[in-house]
């Protein structure tokens, strides 16, 4: 074995050994288990709902505007369960620890801010905000109670994302000049504008977002219009760049451009192939996203140093080192060495379990309402790059 790869694995075990403790399942008397309420029950709020009761906690109120989503909700619940159309009615029921916000994303803030002023505690899906200036007024707000907010973006909770950040600290990789994040799904989206099949409360659907007669396509798939979402830009996006900053201990980007496009998706207003360039002070970053294809499926991060490059995918970790130049570009081998690979094992409900035991510490949780908010930062600028066709800078931090 050479002497760079001994180095390297080295610094591997070093970064073993730094990694977070996971604290496992704490065992839950029958008086000791902390009760939540759901607000917002498609899909993602009921995996959120069904994660939290294998964790222990208790599921003790349900709300939605969409009475077949509530209903399902209430199968995978309690007997007892209280239901409700109306979360500020919802948040006045006595004996709620915390509140899990999964609603569409125009609704993040005033459900963060009313869920703040009953005094919950809160599980908040990315991404947090529908703008920067939201950002700040979110931060701000939370700052101003004593409540435990985590953000819903679990790579901050697995393991192996948190030793490849103690590899990169260890100057595994050198200097990183480029950052390429990307995410492929084959995501066939025909915006069904059909009758929706039961109840609906359309008034409190749209609820800040500009009034307009129903259309069952901007609720089927909300996230296809800028009323009600960042699109695909701040929904995958904050995941990754959260990565991205996070790993090579960045703020965020000093600068953003985009372009996009809207392929196959009539009728949506967000495109879904879209290619956007991050500047930081000392390197660059892409983040491109493709839902037209499954060609390199799924998501990844490629961080590139003079010295070598990590992946990170669904798969895991992976760093190779850099071959070194030879004389002439075209006689450089492809690429060098695999000198550390680790699988991805971690499960998405670490993050909730985190929330859990911040809950009862009281500590800060492993994605506070900071870290989603600079995550989100370079989406939203991309976003307003595309829509306005031009590059977007960072303005000043305000004293």
């Amino acid at each position: 074995m050479n002497k760079s790869r001994r180095a390297f694995l080295h610094q591997a075990g070093a970064a073993l050994a730094a990694a977070p403790v996971v604290v496992p399942r704490r065992a839950w008397g029958a008086n000791d288990r902390l009760a939540y309420a759901v607000i917002g029950t498609g899909g993602r709020g009921r995996w959120l709902s069904r994660t939290f009761q294998e964790l222990g906690a208790q599921c003790v109120a349900l709300c939605d505007v969409y009475e077949p989503n509530l209903e399902l909700a209430r199968k995978e619940s309690p007997a007892g369960v209280k239901t409700y159309i109306d979360y500020r009615e919802m948040l006045a029921q006595p004996g709620i620890d915390f509140v899990v916000i999964a609603t569409p994303d125009h609704h993040h803030r005033p459900n963060l801010l009313a869920a703040l002023e009953a005094g919950k505690d809160v599980y908040l899906e990315k991404p947090l905000s529908m703008s920067l200036e939201e950002s700040e007024e979110m931060v701000r707000a939370v700052r101003k109670t004593r409540q435990i907010v985590q953000i819903g973006m679990q790579r901050r909770s697995m393991p192996f994302i948190w030793r490849a950040k103690s590899l990169i600290d260890e100057g595994i990789l050198g200097k990183i000049s480029m950052v390429k994040a990307k995410w492929n799904w084959n995501f066939n989206l025909p915006l069904d504008n059909s009758p929706l099949p039961g109840k609906l409360d359309w008034e409190r659907f749209l609820g800040p977002a500009p009034k307009r007669p129903l259309e069952p396509r901007r609720f089927r798939w909300w996230r296809g219009f800028w009323d009600y979402s960042g699109g695909n830009m701040t929904d995958q996006g904050t995941h990754l760049m959260d990565v991205v900053q996070w790993l090579t201990s960045s703020g965020p980007p000093l600068a953003a451009d985009c372009a996009g496009k809207i392929i196959d998706a009539p009728g949506a207003e967000v495109p879904n192939v879209f290619s956007a360039t991050f500047e930081y002070p000392n390197f660059l970053a892409t983040w491109t996203l493709d839902y037209r294809t499954s060609f390199e499926y799924d998501w990844s991060i490629q961080f590139i140093g003079d010295k070598g490059a990590m992946v990170l995918d669904r798969h895991g970790s992976r760093i190779l080192s850099d071959p070194g130049p030879s004389g002439t570009p075209w006689a450089v081998k492809e690429q060098g060495e695999l000198i550390y690979r680790e699988a991805d094992r971690d499960s998405p409900a670490r993050h909730l379990q985190n929330l859990l035991e911040c809950i009862r510490s009281r500590k800060q949780p492993n994605c506070p309402i900071e870290v989603a908010a600079a995550a989100v930062a370079g989406p939203h600028m991309a976003n307003l790059a595309w829509r306005e066709g031009r590059k977007v800078k960072r303005a000043p931090a305000s004293s």
